[in-house]
């Protein structure tokens, strides 16, 4: 067993593990620690605790110090440089005439490097843009390309569902989410509905979608032939979560419909895929997610 807090550095980062050096750390503190990325200030989100060896990535850092009033103010300082330098940043790349939008600037704790964080459509040759920076600043400097996910978790804003947007609350990293996990749900493939503010899938459509694919596994699709206590039916809906069957049944002339209990209904020929017996299929609305799909897969791959 390994004895670890969880540090954060940002709002909703992800959560990282060091070694408190023999020191009780309670949650709310704040400590100074060396990452790879430089040394960093981050909030205490875990206090101490026993993990196994296997859960945590070995060798595990120690915490320089729990930050002090003198860090506290050095820190305060440093976001003040931030923005500061985040106007520098913008004028220069008017006059590097650069296709950019600048998102954000941070600076490492002891300033052994300043990141620039940005998004734009294609490669940018900022290169000189990056030499600029380094006169002025006297130190690395770093420029990061980030994709719209990341634009719209730093800037902020509300979902439809009307809560805050889960990446600015909880979410510190970014799963992939695709069209399937839509058909799956049997969302309705409209754009405007299943679009995020950041205009790819929503995050929240891979939450229960292992649950899901475990129950769809057992269950017949749309279009299966079923025998029931009726008779042999064909299945025409079906509630995933409640494991609900709608069999259609023809006796004559006459259509009926009846729900079943998956458990009730025996598969006698299921169909290899069900995709086109979506109601909710729209193929120009299918073409817009799978392009919002295709540019999520290239932004992940920068």
């Amino acid at each position: 067993m390994a004895n670890i807090i969880g540090v954060r550095f940002k709002k909703t980062g992800k959560i990282y593990f060091f070694d408190p050096d023999g020191k009780q750390v309670d949650k709310g503190k704040y400590v100074i620690v060396e990452t790879s990325m430089g040394m960093e200030y981050g909030e205490v989100v875990i206090s101490n605790r026993q993990l196994p060896q296997e859960k945590i990535v070995a060798p595990l850092k120690k915490i320089i110090r729990i930050a002090t009033p003198k860090d506290a103010k050095q820190n305060e300082e440093n976001k003040k440089q931030e923005k500061e330098a985040f106007k520098v940043c913008e004028k220069k790349i008017a006059e590097h005439n650069l296709n950019m939008k600048l998102m954000d600037v941070e600076f490492k704790f002891d300033k052994s490097k300043i990141l620039f964080f940005f998004t734009a459509e294609g490669r940018i040759d900022f290169r000189d843009l990056v030499k600029d920076l380094a006169t002025i600043y006297k130190t690395r400097i770093e420029l990061r390309q980030i994709g719209v996910r990341d634009e719209i978790k730093r800037l902020g804003g509300n979902g439809i569902c009307g809560r805050e947007l889960c990446c600015c609350s909880f979410l510190s990293n970014f799963e992939t989410v695709s069209i399937k996990m839509a058909k799956d749900q049997k969302i309705s493939l409209n754009p405007s509905k299943i679009a995020g503010n950041c205009g790819r899938l929503m995050c929240c459509l891979q939450y229960e979608q292992n649950v899901y694919e475990d129950k769809l596994k057992k269950l017949p699709k749309i279009g299966a032939i079923v025998k029931t206590a009726e008779g042999d039916g064909e299945v025409c809906g079906v509630e995933v979560l409640k494991e609900i069957i709608k069999v259609k049944f023809k006796d004559g002339d006459e259509t009926f419909f009846k729900k079943f209990e998956a458990k009730d209904v025996k598969i006698i020929k299921n169909i290899e895929n069900d995709d086109d017996k979506n109601e909710n299929m729209n193929k120009e609305e299918l073409k817009e997610l799978e392009k919002m799909e295709e540019l999520d897969k290239k932004e992940k791959n920068m």
